[in-house]
């Protein structure tokens, strides 16, 4: 969905970087924008964002690309089927799903504040309420399934848009969180057997990355008023759900603070 976002853009007239650490996907993205004519307008940043260094760099380079932000989008998401630590000591799940997002959200906002009408969309489940922050074991030492830590991963990228607009609502830049459904977007992020799974369902039942990006689009042209646009497939997400909670966003945003 990244990539759709950024093909979408680029014909728009845009200026575009892509950070991913995938080479070859990023050198397709490059061939694609040259084929559109707008290789002068594109750019590709290969970096780990499980890494909190690599984040910080990506983050130099934006800034050093461009002089203003008009979106900053936040797709990047990987299921561990086994308990993987970070070179920092971050669970990974958690590590991709927020803490990088966290470190480019609030690193990049001087940029954003100087952009028309900007905005920060964050791809996730929004709009679920089972999960949780498990405050007391962030690395899920006691008891790790994948699906606890991609939950996990979720609320906290709730929390994340919660807090942010929170702490910059007197800025102009909106914090979209959104769930675009179930979505055949790809399967380089999975391994075998599951690779072959997910391909199989994805065709079966997911809509096509075409037809998901949609919404997110009208959203980053035209975003509502609000600091906070939470947003699932194509409705409104009530604000007030209990996975949306600014006191549990603060006591996040607090704690992330401390352990970075």
């Amino acid at each position: 969905m990244g990539r759709g976002l950024a093909i979408h853009y680029l014909r728009q007239g845009s200026r575009v970087t892509v950070a991913g650490s995938n080479r070859l996907r990023g050198m397709e993205f490059l061939d694609e924008a040259a084929r559109l004519g707008a290789a002068d307008r594109a750019a590709f940043i290969q970096a780990d964002l499980l890494s909190l260094s690599e984040n910080r760099r990506v983050m130099e380079e934006v800034q050093q690309r461009h002089a203003s932000l008009d979106g900053l989008v936040l797709t990047a998401m990987q299921q561990f089927p086994k308990r993987k630590l970070t070179q920092d000591g971050y669970e990974s799940t958690l590590a991709l799903y927020y803490v990088s997002r966290f470190i480019l959200s609030y690193g990049l906002t001087e940029l954003l504040e100087k952009g028309t009408n900007p905005v920060i969309v964050s791809i996730g489940g929004t709009g679920m309420t089972k999960g949780a922050v498990h405050y007391d074991d962030l690395t899920l030492q006691q008891g790790y399934s994948l699906m606890k830590a991609t939950l996990q991963g979720g609320r906290a990228n709730d929390l994340l848009g919660v807090a942010y607009a929170e702490n910059h609502k007197t800025g102009k830049t909106r914090f979209i969180l959104i769930h675009p459904g179930y979505t055949h977007s790809g399967t380089n992020h999975v391994a075998q057997p599951f690779k072959g799974i997910l391909r199989v369902l994805g065709k079966l039942f997911a809509q096509p990355v075409e037809k998901s990006i949609q919404p997110i689009i009208q959203l980053m042209d035209s975003p509502p008023l609000q600091p906070l646009i939470a947003w699932d497939r194509t409705k409104a997400v009530d604000l007030n759900l209990p996975t949306l909670s600014q006191k549990e966003a603060q006591k996040l945003y607090q704690l992330t603070k401390h352990i970075l």
